[in-house]
């Protein structure tokens, strides 16, 4: 499949589902014997438990993961215990998680392993470094339920959606609900000298004048926006969020008078905590949406299956997902058994 060659034109990869049991690792193995065939060097951890045998929800049987001779890999010490691989062990990080310290390993045979890394995203930014600095040119993540943060340019710099019959049996509700994620990776970047701007902004809300300055409008919390009155657009009709943007906030400034000039800037795709509903009737009313940085989203994979039993068409979803998004869709699984 063609987003292999995309995917190498990247320093760090997130492989997201957008629910459990959405063939994120089937999509991984996929990527890793690919890169394997390709000699491409790459580093690979994850930020939940990947790997497992079975479900732990369901029950049901799940693929492990296949690490390949010479590629990196980090995982707790308990599931470094239990891998089915010979490895050389390259460093060993202080720092505690629940599953022990975190193990930094070189695949020396091919094999099979658990991946239990970081739970907080800037250790999982450190990582990737730490892996630029001694030349791996790929690290990817594996990421864990719904953890979207994951999928943030500021850790990885792309990623792949994974999305299937586990987010809902019925195609339509299907597509509409991987539309909106994808509508959301899709928003409009600032302009460069204003994401240099806003980018040391790490809290509250502030406006940008005409000129491109920025101005603290002192609003400590989103439920005081119905007393600020005017004064929300002292400093003009672009207002930036620098946390989580939700319905709550969207919505107020979507019954301004003044909304079709208004512009909200979020920091980027995965700060947007709203409903479809709020989300289309500020953009139905003229408001428009930025955000500092875009998000490069590589390929949408589709899992036809479910663990409740539920299956889809793979052919039909994967065209009309597709043609919803606008971006091809692969079930990874089935090219698989094809080859």
């Amino acid at each position: 499949m063609p987003f292999i060659n995309d995917i190498v034109k990247h320093k760090s990869l997130s492989i997201v589902g957008l629910e459990k049991n959405t063939g994120k690792t089937v999509c991984l193995n996929y990527v890793l014997r690919r890169l394997n065939e390709m000699h491409y060097p790459c580093a690979v951890t994850s930020i939940g438990v990947d790997g497992e045998q079975t479900d732990a929800v369901y029950g049901s049987a799940k693929p492990e993961v296949t690490l390949y001779e010479g590629m990196h890999f980090i995982t707790s010490e308990k599931h470094y215990r239990m891998r089915r691989l010979l490895s050389e062990i390259e460093a060993v990080d202080p720092r505690r998680t629940s599953l022990g310290r975190l193990v930094t390993a070189r695949v020396l045979c091919s094999g099979k392993a658990l991946l239990s890394g970081a739970a907080a995203t800037g250790m999982l930014r450190q990582q990737i470094a730490q892996f630029q600095q001694r030349g791996v040119p790929l690290s990817i993540v594996d990421g864990a339920l719904s953890r979207l943060s994951l999928a943030s340019p500021t850790v990885t710099e792309a990623m792949i959606l994974a999305t299937g019959a586990a987010v809902s049996p019925n195609l339509n509700q299907l597509i509409s609900r991987t539309r909106f994620v994808c509508r959301l990776i899709d928003i409009e970047e600032v302009t460069p000298e204003l994401q240099s701007s806003l980018m040391p902004v790490e809290q509250g809300i502030w406006g940008v004048g005409e000129s491109g300055e920025v101005h603290d409008l002192h609003i400590p919390s989103v439920f005081l926006l119905d007393k600020m009155g005017d004064s929300l657009f002292s400093h003009g009709t672009t207002i930036f969020a620098a946390g989580a943007i939700s319905d709550r906030l969207m919505r107020h400034l979507a019954t301004q008078k003044n909304i079709a000039d208004i512009t909200l800037i979020a920091r980027d795709f995965t700060k947007f905590f709203v409903t479809p509903t709020v989300y289309n009737d500020f953009l139905h009313r003229g408001g428009t949406l930025r955000v500092l940085q875009r998000s490069t989203l590589i390929a949408v994979c589709l899992n036809p299956t479910s663990p409740q039993g539920y299956t889809l068409r793979s052919q039909e979803a994967c065209h009309a997902l597709s043609d919803a998004i606008g971006l091809p869709v692969y079930d990874v699984l089935q090219k698989q058994e094809q080859q």
